[in-house]
Parts: C-alpha cells; structure tokens; sequence
C-alpha cells in the first residue's frame, strides 16, 4: 500500500507500471536528466520547463510517482521531486542504465 504521499514501497512498483510511465517521452526525458545529475538531487517540476501546461506537467509528476520512479519532498510552500535510484536500482536491476544509455 503506498505511503501517505502516494509512493509505492519498492516491493510494490510494478514493471508494467514502471515502463507505462518510462513510455512517454517527457517523463523519460525527465527521469534522464535526473540520471545526468547526483543522487538525491532535488528539481521542482518547474524546473524541467516541459512543453506543456502546469496542470499536464503536474500530471506527469503524478505518473511518475505513482510508479515509484519519484518521490515527491514536501517543503511547506512547494515540492520538488528526487530519483529514487536506490530503490529501482534494487527492484530493476539494470532499468536505469538502459534509460542513461538511451
């Protein structure tokens, strides 16, 4: 059952799940330029500029989350959003590499 924030527990991210968020191109654009930055860097949504509208670009933050590729950090008046590298990295062995080398 995910957290009070929505974010699955590693054992509960789905495959599926995972690949249906990585399938669009602005999310995976997004979890790349995550993969080109440290691990626990910490981006606003905003901070992405995607092509879209707020409300688009806040719906794919909640794919994203909802797959368990991000988690949301609450900081009072706004969140940004951090790879959860470790615990894909555990889950999908290999995942990430594929998506930095594509």
């Amino acid at each position: 059952m995910p957290d009070d924030d929505g974010h699955p527990l590693p054992e509960e991210m789905d495959l599926r799940t995972v690949l249906h968020a990585l399938a669009d191109p602005l999310r995976l654009g997004v979890i790349a330029r995550f993969l080109r930055e440290p691990a626990g860097t910490e981006r606003t949504c905003a901070s992405f500029e995607l092509p879209v509208s707020k409300s688009t670009t806040s719906h794919h933050f909640k794919v994203m989350r909802e797959a368990g590729l991000l988690r949301m950090v609450d900081h009072g008046n706004s969140r940004t959003a951090v790879l959860r590298r470790e615990e894909l990295d555990e889950r999908f062995p290999g995942l990430l590499k594929l998506v930095a080398a594509g």
